[in-house]
């Protein structure tokens, strides 16, 4: 992409291969596959809801649980993707959106799931009270709180990172909104949106235990899945079952590698901003055979073309060239002001008053159940707010001591990045909640007992979202400024501090900022662990939140603010002021 020829998101790169029959029978013998599952879970979906699910740990049982989960995610993240797109660009196009938005997003990021999980599956469940719609529901929700944040932050970072040459190639080509999103805005932020989805999807990975199966009081609620049959597995001590759970993910991450995450890699190159190509870009086998397919060059031609057309059309006569600015808020009513009269000004006044009483309800309600809190209990909270947040931040500096070198190695190296992407990928996916009851007997006999193991778990769940980011902002260097330091003969210190760290800037912080939240909710898991029967806690925020989500709402409640608090002000303080500076100075201009 460069500013004399701003490239659509929804461009395809017309090739001369000649087309090849496999290509198209693996590709219906796929999609009937899907099709199949789709019906299958379906089904699933409207049986009966029991108050016990069985979950069989015979190896004949994890394709169809595979199948399920992987389903699950795919929801989710649609859901997430879409979020994203939405809700940074209106963050973005508005100064007002913007200081709401971003706020809501460090609020929405610092809620962890056990917090909000009570009310989210009895609701859902009381809504389909006969059938598992509610539960898949709810599982499909707490996925996508534990994959939106991460991407949502990243784009938003690549849209006010966008350098102003090609701000003003968009103003000289008169591009509407829509023009400036498909051939400027999701370009650029394409490469880092792709890795940090395959963040996202190691992040639903680890959740997915969590999300599958929980214990509300009395309650046990169980989905059929990969995560619940780790779960199960791991509750009853069964090391085989374990080991073939965790082959049968590490199966289906290889092959969403191979068949989703590198193709996307591979075709999101063709977005970098540079004026000079590497001759060693990111392949795909699996994007060449698909080029190679009559069926998709057919489609092309006979609906997606003209569907892409017709959109872009449409949204022409809509949004007139140039999008016209809005004309100014003035600062006081004119002359001769009156109530709107219109029905629909009528019906957003009433919408406003309904969201402010739906807040001021929610309020009275939280300061009743916050009055429950004995003095005592605010104590601990506090004694322990203080120790999550040792370990979090212990955590985050051991992450981004191995993660920025070994991040900045392959993302700038594209024959290491085909090596290790899928390796980095699959590790960052196995979810360490499968793995820490086997890692907890060693850490015990450990110095530090718990509180070290707490602090590896932690680790282990959020150091991913820095490397992911800082592979994204090393390969998306422009090859221009590498030749530029090699004629230059910067090497060492000089290199780093002239050339990477300023290019990796804005996705280390994001990066950073993500982490953070994520090493807050994994101290729920990472606290208080529970297997073959046993518990297991320390003092920490996490510990507190794990041990009153079966009933205690009124603690639960008083520490999930505190939580919510904590990483507001930390996002406030530190990432906010980073954040700016990544916007101000470091653009690739």
């Amino acid at each position: 992409m460069s500013p004399s020829r701003p490239r659509s998101w929804f461009a395809t790169n017309p090739t001369t291969t000649p087309h090849a029959w496999w290509v198209d029978a693996a590709l219906i013998v796929a999609v009937s596959a899907a099709i199949y599952g789709i019906v299958v879970a379906a089904a699933r979906w409207t049986a009966p809801l029991t108050p016990a699910t069985h979950i069989d740990l015979s190896p004949l049982a994890l394709p169809s649980y595979a199948g399920l989960s992987t389903l699950r995610m795919a929801v989710a993240y649609v859901i997430s993707l879409v979020f994203t797109l939405v809700y940074a660009r209106v963050a973005v196009a508005s100064r007002v959106a913007g200081r709401i938005l971003l706020p809501l997003l460090d609020i929405l990021q610092s809620i962890p799931i056990l917090s909000f999980l009570p009310g989210v599956v009895l609701g859902l469940v009381a809504i389909f009270p006969h059938s598992t719609i509610g539960l898949e529901l709810a599982a499909i929700l707490l996925i996508f709180t534990s994959q939106a944040w991460n991407m949502t932050f990243s784009f938003h970072q690549s849209l006010v990172t966008i350098p102003n040459e090609l701000r003003e190639a968009a103003a000289i080509y008169r591009l509407n909104w829509w023009q400036r999103f498909i051939q400027l805005e999701a370009p650029f932020g394409t490469i880092p949106l792709v890795w940090n989805s395959m963040m996202s999807w190691a992040g639903g990975w680890f959740f997915l235990m969590a999300a599958e199966q929980f214990t509300l009081g009395s309650h046990n609620f169980e989905l059929p899945g990969l995560g619940s049959y780790l779960a199960a597995a791991a509750n009853a001590g069964d090391v085989g079952a374990l080991l073939l759970g965790l082959a049968t993910l590490i199966a289906v991450i290889v092959l969403l590698d191979q068949v989703l995450w590198r193709p996307l890699l591979a075709w999101a190159d063709r977005f970098k901003v540079e004026q000079t190509s590497s001759g060693d870009a990111p392949t795909s086998a699996v994007l060449q055979a698909l080029r190679r397919s009559a069926l998709l060059a057919w489609a092309r031609v006979r609906f997606w073309g003209p569907a892409r057309e017709a959109l872009d059309r449409r949204m022409w006569q809509c949004f007139p060239e140039g999008g016209a600015p809005l004309p100014p808020v003035p600062a006081k009513p004119p002359a001769g002001w009156r109530l709107p009269r219109t029905a629909g000004a009528w019906a957003g006044i009433a919408l406003l008053v309904l969201v402010a009483a739906g807040a001021a309800w929610g309020a009275v309600a939280a300061l009743v159940l916050l009055a429950q809190v004995s003095l005592p209990n605010w104590g601990l909270i506090a004694a322990s707010t203080g120790a999550t947040l040792l370990r979090t931040t212990a955590a985050l500096l051991l992450g981004v001591a191995w993660t920025v070198p070994v991040g900045v190695a392959i993302g700038m190296n594209p024959r290491l990045a085909r090596r290790a992407q899928p390796i980095v990928q699959l590790v960052a996916s196995i979810p360490a909640t499968a793995i820490f009851p086997a890692l907890l007997l060693i850490l015990l006999a450990l110095p530090g007992g718990l509180d070290l193991a707490a602090v590896a778990l932690m680790l282990l769940g959020t150091q991913w979202y820095v490397l992911f980011n800082v592979i994204a902002g090393a390969s998306a260097i422009p090859n221009d400024l590498r030749e530029a330091a090699a004629i230059y003969k910067l090497s060492g210190w000089r290199r780093w501090r002239t050339l990477i760290l300023p290019a990796i800037f804005p996705y280390l912080v994001t990066g950073m900022l993500t982490a953070t939240g994520g090493a807050w909710n994994a101290s729920i898991v990472s606290e208080y662990v529970t297997f073959h029967g046993h518990t297991v806690s320390t003092l920490g925020l996490g510990a507190v939140i794990a041990e009153s989500a079966s009933g205690n709402y009124p603690v639960l409640l008083a520490a999930t603010l505190a939580m919510a608090a904590v990483v507001v002000a930390i996002n406030r303080i530190v990432w906010k002021r980073l954040y700016g500076l990544a916007e101000r100075r470091f653009h690739l201009d």
